[in-house]
């Protein structure tokens, strides 16, 4: 699926929560709760419709997702002399004595 084809079809999705909520709107009448999930796909619709604005202004490269390299980390201990110097934070020096 296309990301054209994707965005059309949350389109359609939110035009059909955007029109069930008006029947219930009718059904139970304009109280606190209703109106609230009004608002709620109200303010859906602001969102895609800045998402749109946003995908629409940003170049095709940045719209693919990155290209991750792997790093392979081996199995193996690590050289204990790379830690000879090293203290460990928040447990103090080897010696027991923090600086």
């Amino acid at each position: 699926m296309s990301l054209q084809d994707a965005m059309t079809a949350v389109e359609r999705s939110l035009d059909d929560l955007i029109r069930s909520v008006g029947k219930l709107e009718t059904q139970l009448g304009a109280g606190l709760d209703i109106r609230r999930v009004r608002t709620d796909t109200d303010h859906l619709r602001e969102s895609l419709t800045l998402l749109k604005q946003s995908v629409a202004a940003a170049p095709p490269a940045h719209r693919r997702a990155p290209d991750v390299e792997m790093v392979p980390i081996s199995d193996a201990p690590y050289n204990s002399a790379l830690w000879t110097d090293a203290q460990d934070e928040g447990l103090g020096s080897r010696n027991g004595h923090a600086p």
